[in-house]
C-alpha cells in the first residue's frame, strides 16, 4: 500500500507539472497568434498609407504652399500664436509636441509643396487647435501621459511573471493587466483626437482652397489611412487586454 501511494504521488505530481507546462505553451501560443495577426495587419495598412503617400506626393497643392507654409497659415486662420514648428528626421514622423506647444514635420513633409505634405501639415496643425480649445480627448490622452511611460516600463515584465505565477500569485498578473489597461485606454483615446484632427485638417484644407474637388478626395484618403494605423494599434492593445484577462479569470481551470 505504502508503495502504491508513492508511485500514485508520482505520477500525480507529473500529471499536474505536464498540465502546467501545456496551459503555458497554450497560453504563449495564443499571444503569438494575436501578435503576429496584428503584426502582419499593421504592416499591411502601413504599406498601403505609403502607397499612398508615394501616390499623393505627387500632386502639386493649388497655391504651391510647402508643408511648414501650410502650418502657418492654418494658425494664423484660427488665431493661434506661440507654436513653434520644426523639421525631425524619418519618414511620416510627424507630430504635435504640447508639452513645449511644437508642430515637427518630416523633412518631406516640412518642404513639401504637394497634397500628401499639405495633408499631414493640416493635420499635425489640427492638434495644436485642439491644444489651444482644451479639446476633451487631447485632455485626456495627455493626462494619460505618465501612466503610459510608467507602465511601458514594467508592464512585459509584470504580465510574464504573473503568467508563470498565475495559479500560485494570481494578484501579479492582475497588476499586469491594470498596468497594460492603462496603455490600452490611451491607444483608445487616441482615435478621436485623431479622427477630429483630421476633420478638422479637411475642412480647413478645402475652404482655404489648397485642395479642389478632385485633390480634397486624395488628402481624405491618405488621412484616412493614417487614422488606420491608430485603430489597428487599438485593436490590438484591446484584443491583448482581453486574452490577458481570459488567462486571469481562468486561473484555475
Amino acid at each position: 500500500m505504502r508503495c502504491w501511494r508513492i508511485n500514485f504521488g508520482k505520477e500525480f505530481e507529473f500529471s499536474v507539472v505536464k498540465i502546467k507546462l501545456t496551459n503555458g505553451r497554450n497560453i504563449m501560443i495564443g499571444i503569438w497568434i494575436i501578435f503576429i495577426a496584428f503584426t502582419l495587419l499593421s504592416w499591411l495598412v502601413s504599406s498601403q498609407l505609403k502607397t499612398r503617400f508615394k501616390k499623393y506626393s505627387k500632386i502639386p497643392t493649388a497655391n504651391g504652399m510647402t508643408g511648414r507654409e501650410v502650418v502657418e497659415q492654418m494658425l494664423r486662420d484660427h488665431g493661434i500664436r506661440g507654436v513653434k514648428i520644426g523639421s525631425v528626421d524619418g519618414q511620416l514622423s510627424d507630430h504635435y509636441n504640447p508639452a513645449n506647444k511644437t508642430i515637427n514635420l518630416s523633412s518631406d513633409v516640412y518642404h513639401g509643396r504637394n497634397i500628401a505634405a499639405a495633408a499631414v501639415a493640416a493635420h499635425e496643425t489640427g492638434h495644436a487647435i485642439q491644444h489651444a480649445e482644451a479639446y476633451m480627448w487631447l485632455e485626456m490622452r495627455s493626462a494619460l501621459v505618465p501612466v503610459v511611460s510608467f507602465s511601458s516600463k514594467w508592464v512585459q515584465w509584470v504580465l510574464l511573471a504573473g503568467i508563470l505565477m498565475v495559479n500560485t500569485f494570481p494578484e501579479l498578473l492582475l497588476a499586469g493587466i491594470v498596468l497594460f489597461a492603462g496603455t490600452t485606454l490611451f491607444s483608445i483615446i487616441t482615435l478621436p483626437v485623431e479622427v477630429d484632427a483630421s476633420r478638422r485638417a479637411l475642412v480647413w484644407l478645402k475652404t482655404s482652397g489648397i485642395t479642389s474637388y478632385e485633390t480634397q478626395k486624395s488628402a481624405f484618403d491618405a488621412l484616412k489611412w493614417a487614422a488606420y494605423t491608430y485603430f489597428v494599434a487599438a485593436l490590438s492593445s484591446l484584443a491583448t487586454l482581453l486574452y490577458y484577462v481570459m488567462i486571469y479569470m481562468g486561473r484555475r481551470n
